[in-house]
């Protein structure tokens, strides 16, 4: 009789905020298999684009993700413009690049809480947290939204940058920076930090490589790969910033390298302040987008995000498809984890920073006679047929008495 221990760590556990399911097999304490189940989410995002125009759909690119929905949205409107033959507004890529760096700013400050939660440094988890409340201050101020900004739009941006504005965002940015330093001396010398986590979900050069991570858990095995430089746009071909990297390959890395880009950002950011020229923020766009087809690429917070969209000349998309960061790295988590200790898999899981809802997509059946693309009805009559087959009448389900106020 075998001696290793099957555990299920999901779809609905305290460590994960989203559903997901980590079967983890042991030996001892130790972790010598890992499957990742995903799945627990659809929403239909991409093929909820293709019955909608290119305006209406880029509301719901900007929702795939509700801590990177600036970088969906900007990668998904590149594409699209590409394909019309428009090019924005100068204003309007340095007012892109800003937000898409105070962006960066609050997924970092964010995932350091997270990550100090996972370990029980709480103390940590507040104060990042804390800190996470001026960025999110500032993008309220700026388009009304702490989140889903809606600050893009079809040929540049919605809205303009105040001299207030401007004052309001340096401001922040002070105290960010000062913050933060106190953060990057506590990465680089608290012994406590380090000896928690180094060594801990090992991914060597080799292997981010070969499993192909992306953002700062490729960059933490040593690799200096970022979209901003390898493929750069906007106005990151001219501005003066260092793509970070850290050669431990661990947890510990994937903490240096956030905490180090979120004084890269503060950079970015004040170089735009600084740069930023006068001129109009939006430029006329075609109704019906030219037929073609463009793959597009931008450096969100979590790693390159992917999107390919295909146009038929029509003012509705053919095809949109989304490939996040997070599904990049979901494959080198599941090898960071072996080896480990059961007590690490929360923060191995966490180092990535996953988003569950961002990875899920469903398109196509699987059948006898192959696979074939589906549409809604068919999409519900499956789901109703799935749980049926599990015990679940839906048709028994009670539904709460609709009230008029």
């Amino acid at each position: 009789m075998s001696k290793n221990l099957v555990i299920p760590i999901g779809p609905q556990h305290p460590s994960l905020k989203e559903p997901a399911c980590f079967t983890i097999t042991l030996e001892g304490e130790k972790v010598i298999e890992a499957d990742i189940g995903i799945g627990y989410n659809h929403r239909g995002i991409e093929k909820s684009c293709e019955s909608r125009n290119y305006y209406q759909a880029l509301y719901i690119i900007e929702r795939v993700c509700g801590i990177c929905s600036h970088s969906h949205s900007t990668c998904y409107l590149s594409g699209v413009e590409k394909l019309a033959g428009v090019e924005i507004p100068r204003r309007a890529a340095f007012i892109r690049t800003i937000f898409g760096e105070l962006e960066r700013l609050h997924s970092h400050l964010l995932w350091l809480g997270v990550a100090g939660h996972e370990i029980g440094f709480d103390t940590l988890f507040m104060y990042t947290w804390r800190d996470r409340e001026l960025v999110l201050d500032i993008l309220a101020m700026l388009c009304g939204n702490r989140v889903n900004y809606g600050i893009n739009t079809l040929g540049g941006v919605r809205r303009d940058l105040e001299p207030q504005h401007i004052d309001d965002i340096r401001r922040m940015c002070a105290k960010i920076e000062e913050r933060n330093n106190y953060y990057v001396n506590l990465a680089l010398s608290d012994a406590t930090l380090a000896a928690r986590l180094s060594g801990v979900g090992m991914l060597s050069k080799e292997d981010a490589l070969k499993y192909g991570a992306v953002g700062p858990v490729l960059r933490a095995s040593g690799v200096k790969s970022d979209t901003r430089r390898n493929d750069p746009y906007l106005i990151y071909p001219e501005i003066p910033f260092d793509v970070i990297t850290y050669d431990s390959c661990d947890v510990f890395g994937r903490v240096v390298v956030r905490v180090l880009e979120i004084n890269e950002s503060i950079k970015i950011i004040r170089y735009c302040l600084d740069n930023m020229p006068d001129g109009d923020i939006i430029a006329k766009m075609p109704r019906k987008i030219p037929a073609g087809e463009v793959v597009s690429r931008y450096e969100a917070p979590r790693g390159e995000d992917v999107h390919f969209i295909k146009a038929n000349g029509t003012d509705i998309p053919e095809r949109v498809k989304v490939r996040a960061p997070s599904e990049a790295n979901w494959h080198s988590m599941a090898h960071m984890l072996k080896g480990d200790y059961l007590a690490d898999t929360p923060i191995i899981i966490a180092a990535i920073d996953p988003c569950y809802s961002c990875t899920d997509r469903a398109i196509t059946l699987n059948n006898a006679a192959g696979s074939k693309r589906t549409d809604w009805e068919a999409i519900r009559k499956h789901g109703i047929e799935f749980y049926r087959n599990k015990g679940v009448d839906v048709s028994r389900i009670l539904l709460p008495e609709k009230i008029n106020y």
